[in-house]
């Protein structure tokens, strides 16, 4: 079992910065893809970024110019620094791994972007 423990979300003005954090734990050995997604209420959760083996980056097309996803294997966490921030980026954020080929999910974090 992996555990996840996500943190940095909260309330920003559009145009601001967060940075979002997601902390592996358990069994860690072999994750291989790391990640954000981000759910609306009564919409599907969709991808923000991903990370594979540390290396390759895929983002969302809405967010590709403003998010920055990274990854301390030493720390075994995922980052998500997201700037420029928008009204419509408000949603709950889920952290995602994948480890021999099974999805854990973290509980979810807030992002609020609002004046």
């Amino acid at each position: 079992q992996v555990q996840l423990v996500e943190s940095g979300g909260g309330l920003v003005q559009p145009g601001g910065s967060l940075r979002l954090s997601c902390a592996a734990s358990g069994s860690i050995f072999g994750i291989d893809v790391m990640g954000w997604y981000r759910q609306a209420p009564g919409k599907q959760r969709e991808l923000v970024a991903i990370i594979t083996g540390g290396v390759s980056t895929t983002y969302a097309d809405s967010v590709k110019d403003r998010c920055t996803i990274s990854r301390d294997n030493a720390k075994n966490t995922v980052y998500l620094q997201m700037d420029s921030l928008k009204p419509e980026d408000t949603d709950v954020y889920y952290c995602n791994v994948r480890r021999l080929r099974v999805n854990y999910w973290g509980q979810g974090t807030q992002v609020t972007v609002s004046s």
